[in-house]
């Protein structure tokens, strides 16, 4: 079947209902690939490689020697795993299967040629996966309308979120996306973060729910986006200048809780593990919290006293929120709350901002 091109844009688009196969090699997948994307690499990393090495050093037709030697052995099995593929996919009657390597080059123009030959109907990212990284970079630096949730340590900021998407309100969960926290305990409990080329692909994938381009390709946002009030650093992750600006160009809604409702809903999350991993946490800031206080609250943390250990590092976040400054020159609506109680928090602010976005 012939074998058709397409832009990142229609690319994304048709990977709605079928499969995206990224013949890079596994080391490559492993760093960064687009969200949904299955690996069937043409070469492993030894072989890619050596194959790059031998373009370089000798010529481009002893590289696709080399390169035949290792693909022909295997093309019965690229045909069966995307034959299983495809059987996820119970509406794609046409057998179509999206396609990519690095540049739109060698590496899919092989692959493709192979699954046009047995009958499938074959898409080919133009560019790569070059292109699509170019495309995430673009979408990184939209002019998003962002509804700000922000607040002290403890508010319960990230579960005020997820139920507002209960409600069908758009919501980004930057913390779930960088499988961090953002504090120096945020790591707990929380799977190992993706590399930043992976997060920025995640989060490109994630903000593409929210928006569209009209027929003259300008941006338009039909609600604005909720999403929390984060530093530009997330554990070891970044966000991207443009988009962190743009975050704090958005509307600020602070939830202002209670000390010792916020230390009751920080027990409840962090009071569970292990006093040694809490005991490292606290040592990565001791520079900040300073000697006695960090002293008192690993005593505590000994003792056994946790509820005193997070008190001391509660009064300390406080003070790192206040000096962070999050309010200053900044456009912001006080939501004051008795309880650290998601639900009822959602439903209030919701109440108290629906008509945020009218009035600015």
């Amino acid at each position: 079947m012939p074998i058709e091109k397409v832009d990142v844009r229609t690319f994304l688009e048709l990977a709605n209902s079928n499969p995206i196969f990224d013949v890079r090699s596994p080391k490559e997948y492993a760093y960064a690939h687009i969200p949904g994307a299955l690996s069937l690499p043409i070469f492993d990393d030894n072989q890619r490689a050596e194959i790059g090495t031998t373009y370089k050093q000798l010529s481009r037709q002893d590289a696709i020697k080399i390169g035949l030697k290792y693909f022909g052995p295997q093309l019965n099995d690229y045909i069966k795993t995307v034959e299983a593929a495809l059987k996820k996919y119970p509406s794609n009657n046409n057998q179509k299967v999206l396609v990519h390597c690095w540049r739109g080059g060698m590496r899919s123009g092989a692959m493709a040629w192979l699954l046009g030959f047995y009958g499938f109907d074959v898409v080919l990212l133009e560019g790569g996966y070059k292109s699509y990284r170019n495309d995430v970079l673009q979408q990184l630096a939209l002019p998003y309308q962002f509804n700000v949730l922000g607040g002290y340590t403890g508010s319960g900021k990230t579960e005020v979120l997820h139920e507002l998407k209960k409600q069908h309100v758009s919501v980004i969960d930057l913390e779930g996306i960088a499988c961090h926290k953002g504090s120096s305990f945020g790591a707990l409990g929380m799977d190992e973060q993706p590399s930043q080329e992976q997060f920025e692909n995640n989060l490109a994938t994630q903000l593409a729910k929210y928006y569209y381009f009209n027929e003259q390709q300008q941006y338009n946002q039909t609600n604005p986006i909720w999403i929390e009030n984060e530093s530009q650093r997330i554990g070891l992750l970044n966000l991207p200048k443009a988009f962190y600006e743009t975050i704090l160009a958005g509307n600020l809604i602070v939830l202002n809780i209670p000390f010792e409702q916020r230390l009751g809903h920080i027990l409840e999350h962090y009071g569970k593990f292990d006093s040694d991993k809490l005991v490292s946490a606290t040592m990565r800031i001791q520079k900040r919290l300073g000697g006695l206080d960090t002293k008192n609250a690993i005593n505590f943390l000994l003792e056994g006293n946790i509820k005193a250990c997070f008190d001391v590092l509660l009064k300390y976040y406080d003070k790192q929120y206040e000096r962070s400054g999050e309010r200053v020159g900044r456009k912001s609506v006080i939501i004051d709350s008795a309880v650290v109680n998601p639900k009822e928090n959602a439903a209030l602010i919701l109440k108290q901002v629906i008509n945020l976005n009218d009035n600015h």
